[in-house]
């Protein structure tokens, strides 16, 4: 049972991110950057955007690990802030559409949870769409975490001068072990605001 619950949860984890990323693309299309449309990663196809270290190994090694949370990432969808019509304010926008994403995912599904008893569905199916409303509040508060390379520190840098872009760019360069780090270390104390964000959108608290 547990290692079915897992496979569940990586499936509806990809697919959120997989959505997060389309939502970063299209965000950035509509500010005048069509790069991830050139790149074919307007799709829904999971194929399109998985990243073995993000999709694969890192929600697989959590697991192993007995960790409380399932996290990852798709491959990135590449952005010319250069093709946007106000680049630090549409980089920000861009940034911010995937984590709005997985929060509108979350809220929609934790509508319907809501009103179950009324829609006369299963527990097994409740059970899954808990699942999505849990793993999508999540990733909406893992990558606005203002760490390199996650939104928050796109949304972050947009707001600081310009000379402050060395200090990304530098940054970036080890953003894949800022990840790891606080993915192991220090996201289990966000653990009672996921658990208090989850209560309030399936209605148990608030």
């Amino acid at each position: 049972m547990q290692e079915l619950n897992a496979v569940f949860s990586i499936i509806v984890l990809l697919m959120s991110v997989v959505i997060h990323e389309v939502s970063h693309g299209y965000a950035a299309l509509f500010f005048g950057d069509p790069t991830a449309k050139l790149e074919g990663r307007l799709t829904l196809n999971p194929i399109k955007h998985l990243d073995p270290i993000g999709s694969v190994f890192l929600p697989l090694l959590l697991f192993i690990s007995g960790s409380t949370f399932l996290i990852g990432w798709a491959k990135p969808v590449m952005i010319n802030p250069y093709n946007l019509k106000n680049p630090r304010r549409d980089e920000a926008l861009v940034a911010l559409a995937g984590p709005i994403s997985n929060i509108v995912l979350a809220l929609f599904f934790g509508l319907i949870i809501r009103f179950g008893e009324v829609l006369s569905l299963p527990e097994s199916a409740l059970y899954i769409l808990s699942m999505v409303v849990f793993i999508n509040i999540i990733l909406a508060c893992f990558n606005l975490v203002p760490i390199p390379p996650l939104d928050g520190s796109k949304i972050l840098f947009s707001f600081l001068p310009v000379r402050f872009n060395a200090v990304r760019a530098t940054l970036e360069k080890f953003g894949f072990f800022f990840v790891i780090f606080f993915a192991f270390f220090l996201w289990r104390y966000f653990a009672p605001f996921i658990f208090k964000a989850y209560s309030c959108v399936v209605g148990i608290i608030c």
